[in-house]
């Protein structure tokens, strides 16, 4: 049985240890490493949005009538997420480790704070309101996250 509660917090650990590995490589000052585990983990990151806002979020919105809710919370933060994951990348292309320090800092506390709030309230209202739908839709994310880990 594949379901988004199962599913999605796992993804969200694989992205941890991906943002730990870029974080490692800017440590060391290698940046042709850093680059390259920053690319594995913007990509991931990428891929998680995506599979929350083109199946999760929608499936969620249609089944409770719901879009101003939990899901646009969500989307605002991916946006915020979004924009720091493109400063991290202009900090590696300048190899500027004290900026990519800072706002790896900053992504690393909304990251924590929006996967206890997806994990906790939302990928549980999600599973509660999608019902038998629940486990088609993991096995759509989990297909979809699949396929971009290359």
């Amino acid at each position: 049985m594949s379901l988004p509660t199962q599913i999605l917090p796992e993804h969200h650990h694989h992205c941890d240890d991906l943002f730990v590995a870029a974080e490692d490589a800017v440590g060391r000052g290698d940046w042709a490493e850093a680059e390259a585990a920053f690319g594995r983990f913007e990509g991931q990151m990428k891929a998680h949005f995506d599979a929350e806002e083109t199946l999760l979020f929608p499936s969620f919105e249609a089944a409770t009538g719901m879009s101003d809710g939990p899901t646009r919370m969500m989307r605002y933060e991916h946006e915020q997420m979004r924009s720091l994951l493109a400063q991290l990348a202009a900090a590696c292309t300048a190899r500027d480790d004290d900026s990519y320090a800072g706002v790896a800092e900053t992504l690393l506390m909304l990251i924590q704070q929006h996967n206890m709030k997806e994990e906790n309230i939302l990928y549980p209202m999600c599973e509660q309101a999608l019902g038998a739908r629940a486990e088609q839709l993991g096995n759509e994310i989990g297909s979809l996250l699949e396929g971009k880990h290359g």
